[in-house]
């Protein structure tokens, strides 16, 4: 069963197009990651999928009903990242108990013992908490919420490194005791590939690609050696980055279709999954550097 589906979804405001012609399928019980650069429209993507925007134009399905304004999806649905209002009259055990109100899959006793791990003050209040304690405690409230349909927009801003790892640990230790769609967007991909499936890769407001994890770590195919040999090695190969390694060396990522990999003269290596999605959402083939080697060359 399909928990998502986009069909050629379009999302302008005013004369902008954010999304465009955005198609894919998300299916239930699994997790999900969100990979695309800042601008790519990972946000608004995911505030469609949550029902706070309405697409303008495709066909959007999230639990098989239009998302915008439903009270199914809502109910069943929750979109945590760092900007989650809450009443300021509210201390933060009171918004646990709401969650309990509100939330049928609620978990009280796991957002509890998530409450105390992370050493919160049930008489605090959410509009006092820095911004990393705030995703923190958002984080808390996504995870208890076992929501059937579970949004994480930059779920970690703010928080420090061991926070983060005790955060993805917590989603994929749930995650095995009550299974359910969750969709996280994130820019630390290598810290998410543990827990991931399946990646759904924005670019420039397009889907850029859509595969198994396992498949992204197998993408791409790293070639280093003297710049005439890896021009000559490079006829009918898809190139996806490339840029001078040294004096006569050059570096190039291909795609892996499965070519010798024994050929003399040439390095080869396999790229990782946080390697592959930078580049396949890059600016130009050369990266960075390419700014720099056109101003040389002029």
């Amino acid at each position: 069963m399909n928990v998502i589906e986009a069909k050629n979804v379009t999302k302008k405001y005013l004369r902008k197009e954010v999304l465009s012609d955005v198609s894919f399928s998300i299916k239930e019980n699994t997790i999900t990651g969100l990979i695309g650069r800042n601008g790519a429209g990972k946000t608004t993507l995911l505030k469609l999928i949550a029902g706070f925007l309405k697409n303008s134009s495709g066909d959007l399905n999230v639990f098989a009903q239009k998302p915008f304004e439903s009270l199914y999806v809502s109910e069943n649905s929750i979109f945590a990242d760092d900007r989650m209002g809450f009443s300021s009259a509210l201390k933060l055990g009171d918004i646990l108990d709401a969650g309990a109100v509100f939330y049928p899959n609620w978990d009280q006793d796991l957002a509890h013992r998530l409450f105390e791990y992370f050493q919160f003050d049930y008489d605090g209040y959410h509009n006092r908490l820095s911004k990393g304690r705030m995703s923190t405690f958002n984080m808390i409230v996504g995870i208890s919420s076992r929501c059937p349909l579970t949004i994480f927009d930059e779920p970690t801003t703010g928080m420090d490194a061991s926070t983060r790892k005790d955060f993805y640990r917590a989603v994929l230790r749930d995650y095995l005791d009550f299974p359910r769609t969750i969709l996280v967007s994130s820019h630390h991909l290598e810290e998410l590939e543990d827990i991931l499936e399946d990646v759904l890769i924005l670019n420039n407001g397009r889907v850029h690609s859509h595969m198994p994890i396992s498949d992204l770590k197998e993408w791409g195919l790293a070639v280093k050696g003297k710049r005439e040999d890896v021009s000559h090695w490079l006829e009918d190969q898809e190139v996806i980055y490339h840029k001078s390694a040294g004096d006569d060396f050059d570096y190039v990522i291909v795609k892996n279709q499965g070519q010798s990999q024994t050929v003399p003269g040439l390095v080869f290596s396999s790229v990782s999954a946080t390697e592959m999605s930078i580049h396949l959402t890059g600016m130009s083939k050369g990266g960075i550097d390419h700014v720099f080697a056109s101003r040389e060359i002029k």
